[in-house]
């Protein structure tokens, strides 16, 4: 869409609720069901899916690997029994060299799959990055005006570094763990099955302080992953609000508030460090217990000939690779619980389903002349779309039932009621009325951000729920209350909306809307690197860069959603001149709390509780003696004075 800003236009009485009236919670914090724990392995398997011969290239790399590297117990007894003991040196060579041999291999394998394993993991989690900033694209301006921008950007960041974590080093621990314990299980049987059995009674002992473990931490880990959503919120919020908290002296406030949120992600954290240092010293306890044990008792039947001192060796030297992949997996899990409470939150927030799409049959909106019709239209957030489209095929939420069909429990609350407005090609319509009294909302449905809960808009003629949201926003300019300008030059800023724009294209269209002399008082022109959000320039100086980005992408419709609120009287001026060179020959809505800045608008409608109670010429109201009339002369007074 042209030159559209973020935050431009409030919520006109949404109440901070997003498209479906519920405030956000289930998205971010839910405890996982195994369905959901399923459908997270199946959504992580599909992300791989791409790179499958990659995978099963480390996948062998590991299987080899992992042989390699069990194969030293027994050489070692090989060494022991018939070199060492019997003084075969030719023995010893042979038995050495295929240590040699084997240290190589798994040295290889390791470099083989370590590499490969990142190769697909690195590719896979950029792709989930992208597909989470383009699911983000497609999600409505309701989404966010219900959802903290930070918790947004933790699952952009951390929960997907979680993620990275699990799926780099997690699967090979798991596979490279898993082999080696039943590799190691299998040589300990081999060598001596007493021996082996005597070895497994610690067991149970084990499996039970697993299961402990994984109940007890599964909680701990999801904690961990919503209280550093919470403090990234906290931080994104107050940081883009530190002007605000600098001028009314509430940096002490706001210091306490995110030492209390960095206190409960150090509670949650403390809690996991508390399992951990529990855990595995007992699990080092119990592996020390056992090797005595075997030592001992091996021992004693090497001593009585039962066995070969090989075999007593080569049984000590394979139970390490028993008890390191039990650690190694336990360790695991914390790494998993981790890692599976970040992809819950990451896939809940990938279900979210904008609740404006395209129809199946939308068509392309055709080059618009401008003119605009609101027919019945009655608007609540968080309410179904109730009537027909004009076809009479379908309801307006796009299935093939009756319009009045879907009701909702409770009456919702409307903001617009039965408006019907219609706006001549070229006109301009300047809306005013008190805050929330439904100027903003018309915007709303007028960019197609929101469907009418009753009744239809039109432009052409076009039901705007029958052509396709590129097409409409293509030929649509929005300027904002709130300029929002990016990070980068001021030539970038105005061409946003036309990225191949020439040079002399952004110096006409900054000239046309009287930004040009401001521009180039600035040291570097149009080269001039702005800030974040264009904080190196005035509002009134980001106004008209809008009002340029605006006039550049050539729209045919604009709104402007109360454009210059936040300027001087002298600012206000210069605007308003840039503003009529913008509107000159389009259809234009303006929104306005200044009546200075809507007298030369061709109709002006009073909008109260969300009807249109007048309408008309500046003059005709004034002629008529009603509340436009009122308002006015408030405005006069308060100006005067």
């Amino acid at each position: 869409m042209s030159a559209m800003g973020h935050g431009g236009m409030g919520r006109g009485g949404g109440g901070g609720r997003g498209p479906g009236g519920q405030r956000h919670a289930d998205w971010d914090g839910s405890r996982p069901s195994k369905v959901n724990r399923m459908r997270n392995l199946r959504g992580l398997i599909a992300l791989l899916a791409p790179y499958r011969a990659r995978s099963a290239a480390a996948l062998a790399a590991l299987l080899i690997g992992t042989a390699a590297s069990l194969a030293p117990p027994l050489l070692a007894r090989e060494a022991i029994d018939k070199g060492i003991q019997h003084q075969d040196f030719g023995t010893l060579v042979v038995i050495v060299i295929a240590f040699l041999v084997a240290a190589i291999l798994a040295s290889t394998m390791t470099f083989a799959q370590t590499y490969l394993v990142g190769w697909v993991g690195q590719r896979a989690l950029a792709d989930l990055r992208l597909k989470i900033f383009t699911h983000l694209q497609s999600l409505p301006v309701g989404f966010y005006e219900s959802r903290p921008t930070g918790v947004l950007i933790s699952r952009m960041t951390n929960d997907v570094e979680a993620l990275d974590t699990m799926v780099t080093d997690s699967v090979v621990t798991l596979f490279e763990a898993g082999l080696t314990l039943i590799g190691s299980i299998g040589i300990l049987l081999y060598l001596d099955v007493k021996l082996a059995l005597l070895t497994f009674v610690i067991f149970p002992l084990l499996i039970g302080g697993s299961l402990w473990f994984r109940i007890a931490s599964a909680s701990a880990f999801r904690r961990t992953r919503e209280t550093i959503g919470a403090l990234t919120a906290y931080l994104q919020e107050s940081l883009s609000g530190v002007r605000v908290v600098r001028s009314f002296a509430q940096e002490g406030r706001h210091e306490s508030q995110f030492a209390q949120a960095n206190a409960e992600n150090r509670g949650a954290n403390m809690r996991t460090v508390v399992l951990n240092a529990r855990y595995f010293p007992a699990v080092e306890l119990l592996s020390g217990l056992a090797i005595a044990g075997i030592v001992a008792y091996g021992g004693y039947q090497a001593i009585e000939g039962r066995i070969t001192v090989g075999t007593v060796v080569a049984f000590v030297a394979a139970l390490s690779f028993l008890f390191n992949p039990i650690q190694q997996l336990s360790q695991l899990y914390t790494t998993y619980q981790s890692g599976m409470a970040a992809l819950e939150k990451i896939f809940l927030l990938l279900d979210e389903k904008p609740s404006l799409t395209d129809r199946p049959d939308a068509v392309q909106l055709p080059a618009v002349v401008g003119e605009i019709a609101f027919e019945g239209v009655s608007f609540a957030y968080g309410a179904r779309p109730r009537t027909r489209s004009r076809r009479g095929e379908r309801s307006a939420n796009g299935h093939g039932r009756s319009g009045l069909e879907h009701k909702d429990a409770a009456e919702p609350s409307y903001v617009l009621h039965q408006v019907e407005l219609r706006v001549g090609p070229g006109e301009t319509l300047a809306l005013v009325g008190a805050t929330g009294a439904g100027k903003s909302t018309i915007a709303k449905l007028l960019a197609r951000f929101y469907d009418p809960t009753e009744g239809r808009v039109l432009i052409d003629g076009h039901d705007l729920r029958e052509v396709s949201s590129s097409s409409l926003r293509s030929q649509m300019g929005i300027v904002p209350q709130e300029a929002f300008l990016f990070s980068g030059t001021i030539r970038e800023n105005i061409a946003f909306g036309r990225p191949e724009a020439s040079d002399e294209q952004v110096s006409a269209a900054a000239a046309a809307v009287g930004a040009d002399d401001l521009i180039e008082s600035l040291p570097q022109g149009y080269d001039t690197q702005i800030g974040e959000r264009g904080s190196q320039l005035s509002s009134g100086q980001r106004q008209l860069i809008a009002f340029a980005r605006a006039l550049i992408a050539d729209p045919r419709i604009l709104i402007l959603d109360e454009a210059t609120s936040n300027v001087d009287l002298h600012t206000e001026a210069k605007i308003e001149s840039g503003m009529r060179r913008l509107l000159a020959g389009r259809t234009a809505v303006v929104i306005a709390h200044r009546l200075s800045t809507i007298r030369r608008a061709g109709r002006i409608v009073l909008l109260e509780h969300g009807r249109i109670v007048e309408q008309g010429t500046h003059e005709e109201l004034i002629d008529a003696g009603g509340r436009y009339s009122e308002l006015y002369s408030d405005w006069a007074a308060q100006a005067a004075a």
